[in-house]
């Protein structure tokens, strides 16, 4: 367990590390030049230009359609991943013969499946929701069958003595001892909703931060 002064030491150290990473951008940029600045702003001028775009209003509503997009398809992910895991974790069969086809689609980039999203949903913003769930989905999904895997067996037998349904079992047994795993998987889950609808946005011209990056770059 930390102390005070343990923890004094790691923030210390985490704040030094972010203190130096930013002045060798500023290096890299301002004071050596060794990248251009139109590849690679320095973190003043980005400073600046996130200042100047909350302060004239143009920044916020591409942010707000991003986040709008990211948490939708971070929620529909979530309940998709969370509903299907369970049912696959509450089943040993189940994850004897789904996990391993699971993890081998889960390193499957979302973007791979951005041309079959388009051809069902077009360039729509149906189809960056769509694509959103399905990177999002992954992290929530293999966690839960892990929560559930990792029930202990003598609470299944318990359910069995008291007649529970499997229904019952996973509302009150089930998804109480999954919850730290459905959790951190959830978190994880969230980023990559963010990076898909970025993405997503840049290739359906979808209003939010990938059009204004890719406006920007013009």
């Amino acid at each position: 367990m930390r102390t005070g002064f343990d923890r004094w030491v790691w923030h210390s150290g985490s704040l030094l590390v972010t203190l130096v990473m930013l002045l060798l951008w500023e290096g890299v940029t301002d004071w050596w030049g060794l990248v251009s600045r139109v590849f690679m702003p320095s973190p003043l001028a980005v400073l600046a230009s996130l200042k100047m775009g909350f302060a004239d209003g143009s920044l916020l509503p591409p942010v707000l359609g991003t986040v709008r997009r990211m948490f939708a398809g971070w929620v529909l992910a979530s309940l998709l991943g969370i509903g299907i895991g369970a049912l696959i974790g509450v089943s040993q069969a189940a994850r004897a013969w789904l996990q391993p086809t699971l993890e081998f689609i889960r390193p499957m980039p979302a973007s791979a499946v951005m041309p079959i999203a388009i051809a069902l949903f077009g360039l729509s913003a149906h189809m960056v929701l769509m694509v959103v769930a399905f990177g999002a989905v992954w992290p929530v999904l293999l966690a839960t069958v892990h929560g559930f895997a990792a029930v202990e067996p003598r609470l299944g037998e318990v359910a069995k003595i008291l007649g529970l349904s499997r229904l019952a079992f996973i509302a009150k047994i089930g998804l109480p001892n999954a919850l730290p795993d459905i959790f951190s998987g959830m978190r994880l889950s969230l980023t990559v909703a963010l990076i898909v609808s970025v993405v997503g946005e840049m290739l359906a011209s979808q209003h939010g931060l990938g059009m204004a990056i890719l406006l920007a770059a013009r």
